[in-house]
């Protein structure tokens, strides 16, 4: 069963003196948390069968606890529980039955001061009943054909493989067959990894690495199917009815006949009325459709609540698989790359067209290009429409299912940026398989938003009733939020009628918690916990050292902060930045400075020696203007972007910046700035002298504790978490001093003036005590003297003997 929150009060020997009235409100609003800086849920709709009595009931529940707000998720449960125990079927999702139930939940929050989030659809990747054929995902299909030139061809070809009998054509391209001195099929090696480079699978689900996309197996002389200028677009001679027409040239002809099909993703997890195709995420026309249908009447009848009550629209993670076509898709390749990608096409096919690095080039532009239009044509449209209405979207748009995607450029569109994380349970039982939100964070930082919400305390396949707040929830929650993460969305709440009892429907996966689940009376002790630490949190500027750019390759998907891709840690925390960012970056007084204004000592390269031209350009330009940037010599340009130009202008702009072989370590001076290679930045850090931002001394492991900084109002924060089931007292350094230390317990909302610190260094050093994954804040604002000293009292809680008891 569930493990309660355990509860001690410790008589303080003093508390702290608020120093102005800016301090006041925060002091106040840490111990009495205000209701916006509450949790929120995930609010589960199954099957769409709710009432209006159990909506009233769980709003007003939800207010007791300090919820700030809930999100409306309508779905199904797909047969998990077996098909004679899934909850009944209640009004379809959008239809009149259901609106006036959401409209009653919209009524309701108002009444309650609570905020209301909506996903707009029943279950996950976005589509449903309404998306046709011709607004559903679409994949690239093709057929082959030889024929003999020399003559007028007249010719039915073949029909590319279809699903649901629906196919359209791109084009028909024809080459030369190669047979005198080719390389057979048979014998020659495949292009590596080809339907995920090509766009048409997603890899994993679990942020996985797929820098490996951008490497194929070496270039044989003569292992090309065509050279790009043999390649002929004889798509004018097709005729309606599938028959080409063309006087072919002397000599044998490979003949290719390509274009498009749906794919077969469906809905996941929807409510049993809610079943239909999954959207074309590449196609803004697609998108538009389906808001004008569904979206736009929910907006519409919500009035003047939409905007006030109705905050925020969500779409949850992509689950999908592949896609890499849709009407309107040349044109945005071409006006993205520079270059029309129809005679390239048959690579897509596995043909290898000009040779064997053009080819893995073209896939790389096309997976971009995909990127590019989920980001631009997809989310952006989602956010510009909910914009009319005043709302805001926050869409889990980046992964950890590696669709064909650029995580965090996605993020730039949501004023929430929202993640996931997950406590152990089978199906994710190692560490990097369940954070994910420091990618998040990232984006929220770099393009400055305010919230870092997440899919909280997710999990499958584990018994619900055995998870426990102290061992299972609040160590892998604490350290979410020293990834950044800053809103909590209990995943998940159930909304049950009474008619099915207690404890009534739930949903088979996450952690629960509603009023019809033995704990829930008990919860208000961690609910207060978590959101005495939103409350410092949320308003707070992000403090790191080093910016680490993570490339412009698709898929692309920031991992989790222990992975140390900035080689920064421990000691100097850092952001991720994608390229759209990257190419917008100033140096003010040496440091490099992002749109949002935060600044970073080092700017940090990806490890695997691949740049576009235009982010080689900028750093070029950085380290002109006075950067210092960390990395290896880049040594490939995966792109066809630019032509035999930019690979010319890349190389040599390389050579320009490292040398033409530089060694396995150097330092070089490139305008005011410098270039650094064979350290990472935390060597980097510490040679130039610049003291740790946080250090656990005299300990066994600097990973048994996480932590982040922030300033907020004037000081600075810091989030401390023991990692550990063991209790730790240790000395801890913060590159913070004059100012007087405070520890902040988000337990008991106690603050209390630290009588025990030493200041030297620029650091504060202080002695903290940790229970078992205890945490707590650590706060820096009264001006006091550099040269003071804390040597009166202690930084622990002292226990007076009350009465002792025989016995």
């Amino acid at each position: 069963m569930i493990k309660y929150f355990p509860i001690v009060v410790f008589l303080f020997l003093s508390v702290a003196a608020t120093p102005n009235a800016l301090a006041d409100t925060l002091e106040t609003n840490f111990q009495n948390p205000p209701r916006e800086a509450g949790v929120r849920c995930w609010w589960w709709w199954l099957n769409s069968n709710v009432t209006k009595e159990s909506i009233t009931r769980d709003l007003e529940e939800m207010h007791k606890k300090g919820f700030s707000g809930a999100m409306i998720f309508d779905a199904g449960t797909e047969l998990r529980w077996g098909p004679d125990e899934n909850p009944p079927n209640g009004p379809q999702f959008g239809g009149p039955e259901w609106t006036e139930l959401y409209l009653h939940a919209l009524q309701e929050a108002k009444r309650l001061g609570l905020k209301i989030g909506l996903s707009i659809q029943s279950g996950w990747n976005l589509g449903g009943p309404r998306v046709t054929l011709d607004d559903t995902a679409k994949q690239i299909t093709w057929s082959e054909i030889q024929i003999k030139g020399g003559q007028t061809v007249n010719e039915t070809l073949p029909t590319p493989k279809s699903n649901y009998d629906y196919y359209r054509d791109i084009s028909v391209l024809a080459w030369p067959t190669k047979t005198s001195g080719a390389i057979q099929d048979a014998t020659r090696q495949p292009i590596r990894d080809l339907t995920a480079k090509s766009g048409a699978k997603e890899l994993g689900g679990s942020a996985p690495d797929c820098r490996f996309l951008l490497d194929d197996f070496p270039s044989v002389e003569g292992e090309e199917d065509a050279r790009l200028d043999d390649v002929v677009d004889i798509g004018s001679h097709l005729d309606e009815h599938g028959v080409l027409t063309w006087e072919a040239p002397d000599g044998d002809w490979t003949v290719m006949r390509i274009g498009y099909t749906p794919t077969t993703a469906h809905v996941a997890t929807s409510s049993d009325n809610w079943k239909g195709h999954v959207l074309d995420y590449l196609s803004k026309e697609s998108f538009l459709r389906y808001w004008h249908d569904v979206v736009d009447p929910l907006l519409q009848v919500a009035g003047p609540m939409a905007g006030t009550v109705l905050t925020q629209l969500e779409t949850d993670s992509w689950e999908c698989g592949g896609m890499n076509w849709s009407p309107g898709f040349a044109e945005d390749f071409e006006r993205y790359n520079g270059y029309d990608p129809i005679r390239y096409l048959p690579i897509v096919a596995g043909k290898i067209i000009e040779d064997r690095r053009a080819s893995n080039a073209f896939l790389a532009d096309l997976r971009k290009t995909i990127a590019h239009c989920v980001s631009e044509n997809h989310y952006k449209t989602f956010a510009e429409q909910a914009a009319r209405y005043g709302i805001g979207i926050q869409p889990e748009c980046s992964g950890p299912h590696a669709a064909p995607i650029d995580g965090i450029t996605n993020y730039s569109h949501s004023e929430i940026t929202m993640s996931e994380f997950w406590i152990p349970c089978p199906h994710r039982p190692n560490p990097p398989n369940r954070f994910f939100v420091k990618q998040a964070a990232s984006a929220a930082h770099i393009y400055g938003k305010q919230l870092v919400g997440a899919e909280s305390f997710t999990s499958l396949k584990k018994p619900h009733w055995g998870v426990e707040i102290w061992h299972d929830m609040k160590p892998h929650m604490d350290y979410e939020f020293c990834e950044g993460l800053n809103l909590i969305f209990f995943h998940t709440f159930t909304c049950s009628p009474k008619e099915m009892g207690v404890p009534g429907q739930e949903y088979f996966a996450g952690t629960h918690v509603n009023p019809q689940v033995t704990w829930w009376d008990q919860s208000g002790a961690f609910i207060d916990y978590i959101n005495r630490v939103q409350t410092v949190l949320q308003p707070g500027e992000f403090v790191a050292d080093v910016l680490y750019y993570y490339g412009d390759h698709v898929p692309n998907i920031a991992v989790n902060k222990g992975f140390n891709q900035a080689g920064s840690l421990p000691g100097y925390d850092y952001d991720v930045t994608n390229e759209e960012v990257l190419l917008q970056l100033e140096v003010v007084e040496g440091e490099v400075v992002v749109p949002s204004g935060l600044r970073y000592r080092v700017l940090v390269l990806p490890d695997h020696k691949v740049l576009s031209l235009a982010a080689l350009e900028k750093v070029a330009e950085l380290l002109e203007r006075g950067a210092t940037v960390v990395g290896s010599k880049p040594d490939r340009l995966v792109s066809l972007v630019g032509g035999d130009e930019a690979q010319e202008r890349f190389h040599e702009l390389a050579s320009e910046l490292w040398g033409e072989a530089p060694g396995p370590e150097g330092t070089k001076k490139i305008g005011s700035g410098r270039l650094v290679w064979g350290l990472n930045s935390r060597e980097l850090l510490q040679r130039d002298g610049v003291p740790f931002d946080f250090e656990a001394l005299d300990v066994k492991s600097q990973s048994d504790f996480e932590t982040i900084h922030y300033t907020v109002e004037g000081g600075d924060v810091y989030f401390v978490s023991n990692q550990t089931d063991q209790p730790q007292k240790a000395r801890f350094a913060f590159r913070a001093a004059g100012r007087q230390p405070e520890l902040w317990d988000p337990v008991t909302g106690e603050i209390s003036k630290a009588g025990a610190f030493e200041q030297t260094d620029s650091r504060t050093i202080l002695p903290i005590e940790f229970n078992p994954y205890g945490a707590s804040l650590v706060f820096f604002r009264q001006p006091i003297p550099t040269s003071q000293q804390g040597s009166d009292g202690s930084n622990f809680p002292t226990l007076q003997t009350v009465e002792e008891i025989d016995g």
